[in-house]
């Protein structure tokens, strides 16, 4: 039933309304922010939203909630929003912004890592022409120069994926993936779960047909990172996670995603431009373009136990290795 609902939600068309610009005031501004589930980019966001806002002049005070992967619950969480009447209200990832904009259409929705908008559903399109009380953050990576740089590394000829089938951008990133890997000639191995308990036991099904795993953009599969991790390292299967926030403590070759911490600060000049009177129609879905805004890691301790050679110009270029048991930040 959670997965029907979720889909029924994701479907339903997000009801478009002439949203004015937000009314600056002078008082305390209330705002609900409601994330996907706690993990450290989602963690990272949220923080970032809230130490922005505290730059700027404008007072707030922040209701967090956390619907745990359960659509039901960040529909309750919507609700109350709604009748508490919060002034803005935040969702960190696809499915609490989908609940908040089904529910909330007389104040301003502002996302948070959401990797296709439109796909998602808050967007009517990239233009800005249709009147809308939505506007937010995308964090769609440059998928493709992200796996040809895997390819190159591990020489692989099987990939490995695992991703959410009742979440937007994990169905986008599979998508993705797997056209790149049909047009690149490498055979694309998927395993869809629906909660993070089924991750790890994932992983298990396919590490024996794959030579590298792939961890996109999904917020359930990176809850549970660590137990893919786990996996491939026993395998000796090279793992690519895409987010560097929860690539600290595991064993993984390449890391290539956003700082997330960065997304919430960007976030937070969303919702600041909205509170001071911007009219979220003309702000729309913001796509990062500068590739300083992402950061490139490799585990070199990995790339040894595997017998991996990486290129000396790679790793010249990334933000972070590490090396003999330690983190070292590159210049």
């Amino acid at each position: 039933m959670k997965k029907l609902a979720l889909l029924a939600l994701a479907l339903v068309p997000i009801l478009l309304f002439a949203q004015p610009a937000t009314e600056p005031k002078a008082g305390t501004y209330a705002i609900g922010i409601s994330k996907m589930v706690s993990h450290p980019a989602l963690d990272a966001i949220e923080q970032g939203i809230m130490d922005y806002l505290d730059t700027t002049d404008i007072k707030a005070t922040f209701d967090l909630q956390n619907c745990n992967a359960e659509i039901g619950t960040a529909i309750a969480i919507a609700q109350k929003f709604k009748s508490d009447k919060k002034d803005l209200v935040i969702g960190i990832a696809t499915p609490p912004a989908q609940a908040l904009a089904q529910v909330i259409t007389d104040k301003p929705v502002v996302f948070g890592a959401i990797t296709d908008p439109l796909a998602a559903g808050l967007v009517a399109n990239y233009n800005r022409s249709e009147p809308t009380n939505i506007a937010g953050i995308s964090d769609l990576n440059p998928v493709e120069l992200q796996l040809e740089t895997f390819f190159s590394i591990t020489k692989l000829k099987r990939l490995g994926m695992i991703y959410t089938s009742n979440e937007a951008n994990g169905v986008a990133m599979m998508e993705l993936a797997r056209d790149i890997c049909k047009a690149k000639g490498i055979e694309f191995v998927a395993a869809a779960v629906s909660n993070s308990s089924e991750v790890k036991m994932a992983a298990q099904s396919i590490i024996g047909r794959i030579d590298g795993m792939y961890i996109a953009i999904d917020n359930t599969v990176v809850s549970a990172i660590a137990g893919v991790s786990d996996v491939c390292a026993k395998a000796g299967i090279p793992l690519f996670n895409t987010d560097t926030t929860s690539s600290e403590n595991i064993d993984f070759l390449m890391s290539w995603g956003f700082n997330y911490y960065t997304v919430g600060v960007e976030t937070g000049k969303v919702v600041e431009r909205i509170l001071k009177g911007e009219n979220p129609k003309d702000v729309g879905a913001i796509f990062f373009d500068d590739p300083t805004q992402f950061e490139l890691w490799f585990n070199l301790d990995v790339a040894k136990k595997l017998g991996i050679t990486i290129d000396e110009r790679l790793i010249s270029s990334a933000a972070v290795l590490f090396k003999d048991g330690k983190r070292v930040e590159r210049p």
